[in-house]
């Protein structure tokens, strides 16, 4: 094993570009030692030969749980532990819920949800012994809000949303904090590498999904969001006294996210009365 550093150490997935990127990079900017991964580590080579004492670039595909094990091995061997642990990696997928392929469907999961899952379950024990650490979920306001054409990709970050609700109450008590990022539209890559679409089209959903799929591409490179501000912001949160549950990241972000709260407030109060008419009546 490595020598223990007092510097804290970020594990981060996806970092090829987009938030993973931009996070490695401040990060390192900050003097932490960096776990940098990748599916292709060549997309990596900005880590830079300067910093070789500082941060590693590995090759992780999260949907393989070899190479998961491998990476988070490593991290410890040459750092002694992980201090933060970035779950990053995935990617979008447009259709509408009709429309999807179900192979495709099958395919987002295990990279948006099941692979960061794994990549949890295997950097958990050591923070448990440890009892310090913190785990970051890079989810959307797709996971706090259903938008047209983005159904399949909003219920895999609705999940990531509900595994990091229940994991936050399980891992407190052990001193380890769950952050869940939302963000609204930035200005990544996001709709060029990390966007795939249903090849099917229902000409009844022009106005709804497909509405949304054309916006989508015509907002590329128009968003009001600058990732390197998000990840100082990230950051920011992390070494707070006390990290925050959702961090909701952008101002397009939260009025979305504060509408749906307070819509669906609005609904369930004025259905109260009937939802509790479901309970046995008192006696």
């Amino acid at each position: 094993m490595g020598k223990e550093t007092q510097q804290p150490v970020w594990f981060i997935t996806g970092c090829s570009t987009g938030f993973g990127r931009e996070l490695a990079k401040a990060a390192l900017a900050h003097g932490f030692h960096v776990v940098a991964t990748a599916r292709d580590p060549k997309a990596l080579e900005y880590i830079g030969e300067q910093n070789k004492d500082q941060a590693i670039a590995l090759a992780l595909d999260v949907t393989k749980p070899d190479q998961i094990k491998r990476a988070v091995d490593e991290a410890i061997r040459r750092f002694g532990h992980i201090d933060v642990l970035v779950n990053n990696a995935g990617y979008g997928y447009l259709a509408a819920v009709e429309e999807g392929d179900d192979k495709e469907v099958r395919e987002l999961f295990e990279t948006n949800f099941f692979g960061l899952a794994a990549v949890t379950r295997a950097v958990l024990p050591q923070m448990r012994t440890r009892r310090q650490g913190t785990i970051v979920n890079i989810t959307s306001v797709a996971g706090v809000i259903g938008f047209a054409g983005s159904g399949y990709y909003a219920a895999t970050k609705f999940a990531v949303e509900g595994l990091s609700e229940s994991l936050a109450k399980e891992v407190e008590p052990l001193g380890l904090h769950v952050i869940l990022v939302e963000p609204g539209p930035f200005r990544t890559d996001w709709a060029g590498r990390s966007l795939k679409q249903s090849p099917h089209f229902i000409s009844d959903y022009k106005e709804s999904a497909d509405k949304r799929r054309l916006a989508t591409a015509e907002y590329s490179g128009k968003q009001p969001g600058d990732p390197t501000r998000a990840a100082e912001v990230i950051i920011g949160a992390v070494q707070s006294a006390a990290p925050p549950r959702h961090l909701v990241l952008g101002r397009e972000g939260f009025e979305n996210v504060e509408s749906q709260l307070r819509a669906m407030l609005d609904e369930v109060n004025l259905w109260k009365e009937t939802s509790l008419a479901a309970d046995y009546p008192a006696v």
